[in-house]
């Protein structure tokens, strides 16, 4: 039913030629070229680090190190000064055998942050299609209403030149003329309106998709993973909602950190050795040390803390308390905002049907007026009345079909299901 409204009031309104820029290619610039997304996405790359950091600490290390020096002596048995030059040099390396859960646990907490990092950059990307639609949609309407009042000036015009013959021939009055010329003033004004906010939307389209428009295609179908129902728009928000699922998410890493700080009372083992040599020169002679090394096990037991370790512990458990609020403070949000958008689209179909219908009444109606005022039967007032109440059952159409168009838009959004297809 959407899609048949939408269409007849498109039809009704305007026509865009078949070179019009459509709300794929909108969604399709933006999604490429979108500064804000491309940070975000940046944000997310330097994040899915994390785990590897974490894991880090579970790892093979090793190090080197070296020194050099000069050591100046006394006197050999020529009476000379004497002089050596030293270097010493090793490596060093760590293996962590047992780390008492505290790896696991921050890796865990890790790959918590980086799902719930992915789905804020699933909402961030859905936020600025969403805006995208909005810049369209207003974009739209505005040029939609340049033509309106193009076309409403051409048909009084028109109006005008046959009330002055008429005048002339003694078949009508200049009031007739006066109010005819009052009336197309009155709607120039509204065109300059119209053109400036156009020129805003442009703006602010240009801003958010990265390019300038050019003439938009009024004609487009309703989303197909549009919910069916409230029942089903509420069912997808609770399992798909990306702000949810991010509040989920971070939930989880919450309850990792908790693990994560009662490990710290456990011992940890590790695998250590090294290797070192030195060598002295002097009197041109090089003299090597006795090289040197060591491999063994390193025990770490925590005894006493300060209390340390188990402050951390209690810091964590509030802070997952709080992030288990603030999923269940989503979950809510997550319906609301479906309700919302669902409330909103409802309303905005139901406003398109009844203008299709008022538009089509106001064309005949004007039409009938029109070939009535030919033989004399309805004065100018009917015209100008018959005249203005077309213009704004067209702009009434266009506004419902902006207002229908916005309303999928957030519907999706609020269901998780804004993404660069979601227009196709």
């Amino acid at each position: 039913m959407t899609k048949r409204w939408l269409l007849m009031g498109a039809a009704l309104v305007s026509a865009a030629p078949a070179s019009a820029e459509t709300l794929r290619d909108a969604i399709a610039a933006a999604w490429d070229g979108n500064p804000e997304l491309a940070a975000a996405r940046a944000r997310q790359e330097g994040l899915a680090e994390t785990p590897d950091q974490a894991r880090a600490a579970g790892r093979l290390t090793a190090n080197a190190t070296g020194s050099a020096g000069y050591d100046r002596l006394g006197y050999d048995s020529a009476g000379n000064r004497g002089g050596a030059s030293s270097g010493v040099g090793s490596v060093s390396a760590d293996l962590p055998i047992w780390t008492g859960g505290r790896v696991r646990s921050a890796v865990r907490a890790a790959n918590g942050d980086v799902e719930a990092g992915g789905e804020a950059l699933r909402d961030i990307e859905a936020d600025v299609l969403e805006r995208v639609v909005g810049a369209y949609a207003d974009l739209l309407y505005t040029q939609q209403s340049v033509e309106v009042a193009r076309v409403g000036i051409e048909r009084l015009d028109r109006q005008v030149t046959e009330a002055r013959s008429r005048y002339g021939l003694g078949q009508a009055t200049r009031t007739d003329v006066a109010q005819l010329e009052a009336q197309r003033a009155s709607v120039v004004s509204n065109l300059i309106d119209a053109e400036g906010a156009a020129a805003t939307a442009a703006a602010t389209y240009r801003a958010v998709v990265g390019r300038d428009a050019g003439t938009l295609e009024p004609d487009i179908a309703p989303p197909v993973s549009l919910p069916r129902s409230l029942a089903d728009a509420r069912t997808a928000a609770e399992a798909s909602n990306p702000l949810l699922l991010a509040q989920r998410r971070r939930v989880e890493a919450a309850t990792a950190r908790i693990d994560q700080a009662r490990a710290e009372r456990a011992p940890a083992i590790d695998l250590t050795g090294g290797y070192g040599r030195g060598v002295q020169a002097s009197g041109g002679r090089w003299t090597g040390f006795d090289s040197a090394a060591n491999a063994g096990l390193s025990l770490r037991i925590p005894l006493l803390t300060g209390g340390l370790v188990a402050s951390r512990v209690r810091q964590a458990e509030a802070m997952q308390r709080a992030e288990r609020f603030d999923a269940e403070t989503a979950a809510r949000n997550a319906v609301r905002s479906a309700d919302t958008a669902w409330a909103a689209l409802t309303a905005a179909e139901g406003r398109l049907k009844a203008g299709v219908e008022g538009l089509r009444a106001a064309d005949l109606a004007l039409k009938g007026v029109r070939a009535e005022y030919g033989f004399g039967l309805r004065s100018t007032i009917d015209i100008l009345v018959a005249d203005q109440s077309y213009r704004a059952a067209q702009l009434t159409v266009a506004r419902a079909r902006v207002d229908v168009l916005t309303a999928q838009a957030a519907l999706l959004r609020a269901t998780g299901r804004m993404g660069r297809g979601a227009f196709d």
